[in-house]
């Protein structure tokens, strides 16, 4: 009679304990995933908190965006300097790829003529030509326009996407930060009461 022993079983352990450690950090990543898309796709994005409120607006020199002007005057760029000195202002995040740059300016033409503030628009990685050519077909509402090639002071300033808009008040601090396009809405229960409060009235 043969008596061959059958071979052992071969323990499926180290495999469950394979498929466990593969298991984490997908689930992992689909958590880290869902939030980022709630984050991004519910809620309002004008209410992303900034760091910046309340702080100084960071250091800049911008130089102006080349063949801008006004008739026979050359509109210049800026710098934070110019932030300083008494009043409050509006500095506007655009380029004119961004086509919730072209829905919101609009608002900024209306923001201008409802307050007289200054606006200070810092065009973002544009070709000046076509940055030209937005502003000569919808208008432009910007005392100076500071051109930010390499979008370094864009960082500096914590945007995330075009367009942004802060309100500095006259000391160069910043006191408001919208993200996205302004809405007439929020133009009139937003921004412009962000500007009064900066000016004290």
């Amino acid at each position: 009679m043969d008596q061959r022993t059958s071979p052992a079983p071969v323990s499926t352990v180290p495999e469950r304990l394979l498929r466990t450690r593969l298991a984490w950090p997908l689930a992992i990543f689909a958590a880290i995933a869902l939030l980022f898309g709630l984050a991004l796709f519910s809620g309002d994005p004008s209410r992303l908190p900034s760091v910046l409120v309340g702080r100084p607006a960071p250091q800049m020199t911008l130089p102006p965006l080349e063949g801008l002007s006004d008739g026979a005057r050359s509109i210049p760029g800026f710098s934070s300097a110019d932030l300083t000195k008494g009043e409050v202002s509006v500095v506007n995040f655009w380029a004119s790829w961004c086509a919730p740059c072209v829905q919101e300016h609009p608002v900024l033409v209306a923001l201008k003529e409802a307050t007289g503030v200054k606006l200070y628009g810092v065009n973002y990685k544009d070709v000046a030509a076509n940055a030209r050519r937005f502003l000569g077909r919808y208008g432009n509402p910007f005392t100076a326009v500071g051109v930010d090639g390499t979008g370094r002071n864009a960082i500096e300033w914590g945007v995330i996407a075009m367009p942004e808009t802060f309100v500095v008040d006259g000391k160069g601090t910043i006191v408001y930060k919208h993200t996205g396009p302004i809405s007439p809405e929020a133009l009139e229960t937003r921004v412009i009461p962000a500007i009064r409060a900066a000016a004290g009235r």
